[in-house]
């Protein structure tokens, strides 16, 4: 089992015939993943990595019954490859792309609003689940298939998570990364709904930073579950001054005024198990067997 993506997922790429969609989607194929097709404008009716081009999300949906997209498309374009896989009603999309104009992503918020297209990202290294698929930058080698959830909004902190549920010898079903941007697309609550919903997720590790009220709202969502799956919490930044501004988007909203250990005192009262180190993680893995 897993969320949001699995062996069947047919999945399309935007910007297929750049060098960064060419280098990711050959590993994603080599990985198993479904990928059935590409969109770049002008170059319909080719051929790229043995898949078929098309000029539109539109036409290649209509082709091939894709349900998902990732996107390789410079930040500028974004918006626009974003609502035309939104007009497709493709379910899902991932953007790898970083430092999308903060009015581009107000107006995607808006496009989504209301459509079937859930969105990861922008600026993250997608979504995995092992053995599986992979839509992404995910340095497939570190998963396995296996019963825990991950989902981050660290990039990089998302591959230490992995690794610290390899250390307690347990596998992951699915893995997200939210984005590390201001504003994302799904964000904690909606990754947290998928995985209380998917039986073969019999734990989550969930990994928060600085910035934004992602942390607090999912605290208050899970403490008013009637039913909790363990979820072991960590923030980032705990060694961060009170009131220093970091340099990563997310901390525009707050300006250094949330604390990474206000977000862990959320965690715990919503009933989280929360670590002050990454690397005990798999300690509490470990535990809950």
């Amino acid at each position: 089992m897993s969320i949001l993506v699995n062996k069947n997922t047919k999945v399309l790429c935007q910007g297929i015939t750049g060098t960064q969609a060419t280098f990711h989607i050959r590993r994603s194929l080599e990985y198993g993943t479904n990928v059935v097709g590409g969109i770049t404008p002008g170059k319909g009716g080719e051929l790229h990595l043995g898949l078929p081009v098309f000029n539109t999300v539109k036409d290649a949906v209509a082709e091939t019954g894709a349900t998902a997209s990732v996107m390789y498309v410079p930040a500028v374009h974004v918006k626009s490859a974003i609502k035309e896989a939104a007009e497709a009603e493709l379910e899902l999309v991932v953007c790898i792309a970083d430092s999308v104009p903060l009015r581009d992503m107000m107006e995607i918020k808006s496009i989504l609003r209301g459509s079937k297209t859930k969105l990861i990202g922008p600026n993250t290294p997608g979504i995995i689940t092992p053995g599986q698929a992979r839509l992404g930058i995910f340095p497939e080698n570190i998963h396995k298939p296996g019963r825990i959830g991950v989902v981050s909004r660290s990039s990089t902190l998302t591959y230490e998570a992995v690794l610290e549920t390899a250390r307690a010898g347990e596998g992951q079903s699915t893995v997200i990364g939210l984005g590390d941007d201001m504003l994302i697309g799904i964000d904690f609550v909606d990754v947290l709904e998928h995985f209380h919903k998917d039986k073969s997720t019999k734990a989550i590790v969930l990994i928060g930073q600085l910035g934004g009220t992602f942390e607090e709202t999912v605290a208050n969502y899970y403490k008013n579950l009637p039913k909790r799956k363990p979820v072991i919490a960590f923030v980032a930044g705990d060694a961060i001054p009170y009131g220093h501004k970091m340099g990563y988007a997310g901390d525009i909203i707050t300006h250094g005024h949330i604390t990474a250990q206000d977000k862990k005192d959320a965690f715990a009262e919503a009933g989280m198990i929360v670590v002050d180190n990454i690397n005990d993680i798999h300690l509490r893995l470990k535990e809950l067997e």
